[in-house]
């Protein structure tokens, strides 16, 4: 019942992950700050930070406005958090490891189990 809407989320996450995975979710031409330039030199946290941003971007969309509200105020904190980071890549890995996990676990319970609707 639910597998369109999961092959179409997937593929989502896939194709849009292939098409900008040379490139952070931010331009690192400008990136100033210590965890912008480790981010934007280490392959894996860049394809971590396109990840964390597709997936806040696709539950931005499926959330109701108080719920909307909310994510965005826990990514203003989680963003305070990556910079407290500053060039540790432990420190970086660990944290988008974790608002990853956050953000799917939201699209795996809300949107693939009840719906967008």
């Amino acid at each position: 019942m639910y597998r369109p809407l999961i092959f179409t989320l997937s593929s989502l996450l896939f194709f849009a992950t292939a098409h900008v995975a040379h490139a952070a979710s931010f331009d690192c031409e400008k990136a100033a700050t210590a965890d912008e330039k480790a981010i934007c030199s280490d392959r894996v946290l860049n394809d971590k930070d396109v990840t964390m941003a597709l997936l806040y971007s696709i539950d931005r969309r499926f959330m109701g406005m108080g719920a909307r509200g909310s994510l965005m105020d826990d990514q203003s904190s989680w963003l305070v958090s990556r910079r407290a980071c500053g060039a540790e890549r432990g420190c970086l890995n660990a944290l988008y490891d974790r608002r990853i996990g956050v953000l799917r676990k939201f699209i795996d319970e809300r949107v693939v189990t009840h719906g967008p609707f």
